[in-house]
């Protein structure tokens, strides 16, 4: 009975799937959603609108009653009332592979780079299935990414999930690509997010670099592409990263930026109706954020991890940005880049006192745990006395730990600066930073 009735629903299956499917018409476009009637898909789904220059692809984000709320995957051009509309019924999904290796594609897989089209034998959702918390194995070794800054005091595990929290010009892009280059992960997979046009450019030419590209896959999707194309690049870029980490291999994703990735749902569920909730941020954003950052991560037994880095554009470098503030609360810690270094020259500009790695207590020696606390109790004696003794208000000789403390400042400052071609691997940053504290 059970054979039969599994057969018996196959088959209607299958006749469901052979159906012709029912095309609509466009009956209006409000900003840059497009409202259909006529056609029944469901949310999430593809479906095809006729223009003036062919067909266009969207995405149903929503309904009301016998209407579908359509956003578009491009520009908003040659859309003409009472369009045909015809869901798509099976959806190709996306390409993975080895092949991606060193390419640079749109939010949905397509080239880039005019190095032709992309032939893989695996496609995969853009959607993943969660993995359990339980099966994740934990997290208890440190990923050399090339940097003094986080190697010594910030050390990242294999698994980690961290926030590289900055406003604008600080130099986010200039220190992920310095990862790019320098961490012993085997893949790197960047994921360029609502950023200028020039910018992408610039990243893979100059900061990514020949090199860094050989093993790196790019996801552009640059401010100008559509609120849907925004969305689904970061969603491609932790598919791919989850491909790579499926093979078993350590993958360093870098996600530029998760802000831009909340902005663009924030434009699309305000064009569907969702009512703002907090600082113009519908509710669904910050339901979006904790799903699309716990897909990173370690994965089963057999599995390799996905170490992730997701920048967060502070706007006018308010911590308490909602956003920033959400991120916070999720990733595995948080380093902060200051304007005042950057201004300074300090690179890279990492504010180690109010930065925090979550999991290094779990991963580093016990020995290289108080080098860490040393560090940050002498930038923290100097940064409440620096007045007194800009102004001459401080006398030497007056407190041990005050003299002691600015005795190791420079040395401090020299260690954690670093040019951007410069990378220097992590038993090599202990060492160093084991010299500096040691006086040697």
């Amino acid at each position: 009975m059970m054979a039969l009735a599994e057969r018996l629903s196959r088959y209607q299956t299958s006749q469901l799937a052979c159906r012709p499917v029912a095309a609509g018409r466009l009956v209006r476009v409000v900003g840059l959603t497009l409202e259909a009637i006529g056609c029944r898909a469901p949310v999430g789904s593809l479906c095809r609108v006729e223009t003036l220059n062919g067909e266009m692809e969207a995405e149903v984000v929503g309904f009301s009653g016998e209407t579908l709320y359509l956003m578009p995957s491009e520009q908003l051009t040659g859309v003409m009332p009472g369009a045909r509309v015809t869901p798509i019924q099976h959806a190709a999904g996306l390409p993975v592979g080895m092949e991606l290796l060193g390419r640079v594609i749109d939010g949905v897989g397509n080239p880039l780079d005019g190095l032709g089209d992309i032939y893989t034998a695996e496609r995969a959702s853009f959607n993943a299935d969660p993995i359990n918390p339980l099966s994740r194995k934990p997290i208890k070794e440190p990923l050399d990414v090339g940097l003094k800054a986080i190697n010594g005091v910030l050390t990242v595990g294999k698994g980690q999930r961290i926030g590289l929290f900055a406003g604008s010009g600080v130099g986010k892009s200039v220190t992920l690509g310095m990862m790019t280059r320098g961490t012993t992960a085997q893949v790197v997979v960047v994921g360029l997010i609502g950023e200028r046009g020039r910018e992408v450019k610039e990243f893979i030419d100059e900061i990514l670099g020949t090199e860094g590209r050989e093993r790196a896959v790019v996801i552009a999707a640059p401010a100008d592409a559509s609120p849907l194309m925004r969305l689904k690049g970061c969603q491609t870029a932790l598919t791919i990263a989850e491909y790579f980490r499926d093979q078993g291999l350590d993958v360093l994703l870098l996600m530029d930026s998760l802000t831009r990735f909340a902005q663009a749902q924030r434009e699309i569920a305000l064009s569907v109706g969702e009512p703002p909730a907090t600082k113009g941020y519908p509710p669904s954003v910050f339901a979006k954020l904790p799903a699309l950052v716990e897909r990173a991560g370690n994965g089963g037994e057999h599995q390799g991890s996905i170490t992730a880095f997701f920048t967060v554009l502070t706007e006018g470098d308010d911590l308490q940005d909602p956003i920033a503030d959400s991120a916070r609360a999720i990733l595995d810690g948080h380093i902060v880049l200051s304007r005042e270094m950057a201004d300074a020259g300090h690179y890279p500009a990492i504010d180690v006192e109010r930065s925090v790695s979550r999991v290094m207590p779990a991963i580093v020696s016990e020995e290289h745990m108080l080098m860490s606390k040393a560090v940050r109790q002498i930038l923290s004696i100097c940064r409440k006395n620096q007045d007194l003794v800009s102004i001459g208000a401080y006398k030497p000789g007056t407190d041990q730990a005050i003299d002691q403390a600015f005795a190791f400042k420079p040395r401090l400052d020299a260690y954690l600066q670093q040019s951007m071609k410069e990378s220097v691997p992590y038993d090599m940053c202990v060492n160093m930073l084991r010299s500096v504290l040691s006086g040697s």
